[in-house]
């Protein structure tokens, strides 16, 4: 028995050929709509939680504060979001999809829910369930400011 546990494979490895896969596979479903994977999920936040400055965005869609002004800065070039002034930190800059980043998240998510089923597949209801619980538990252990049920929970705050 202990023979087998060592010739498995480790978690860590086989969570990174799951993450490789699975982007692969967005990107994928992603290029017709004109979208990366890191601007899909920057879209898909701010769908969830308008006004986010773009260093809170950085650390929900876990990139870099600079990698996410980049993006930020293309995405309103395009008119998929708007940014106004925070009234109370005017150097705060809070972002808001428009109605034509609403239609494409829309879009996308339609796009990209296959890619979630086939990943999800060979599991069933209850197994997915656990296996969602199982990988917020790891993220949760790994780094808690990346826990998302916090931060839903909270208002957006000045940065």
């Amino acid at each position: 028995m202990k023979g087998d546990a060592l010739s498995a494979p480790r978690v860590s490895y086989l969570i990174k050929w799951v993450e490789r896969g699975l982007r692969l596979k967005l990107d994928a479903a992603l290029q017709e709509h004109g979208l990366s994977a890191h601007e899909y999920t920057a879209l898909s936040v701010l769908a969830r939680r308008d006004g986010l400055s773009s260093a809170q965005l950085a650390r929900r869609t876990l990139v870099t504060a600079q990698a996410m002004n980049q993006l930020v800065i293309a995405l309103e070039k395009r008119g998929l979001i708007v940014r106004k002034a925070d009234p109370e930190h005017n150097k705060i800059q809070r972002a808001s999809l428009t109605s034509a980043g609403r239609k494409l998240v829309v879009a996308c998510d339609r796009a990209t829910a296959p890619v979630e089923a086939l990943l999800l597949s060979g599991l069933s209801n209850v197994e997915t369930s656990m296996f969602r619980e199982a990988l917020t538990s790891c993220l949760d252990a790994l780094q808690p400011d990346f826990d998302t049920r916090k931060r839903e929970a909270t208002p957006a705050t000045a940065d």
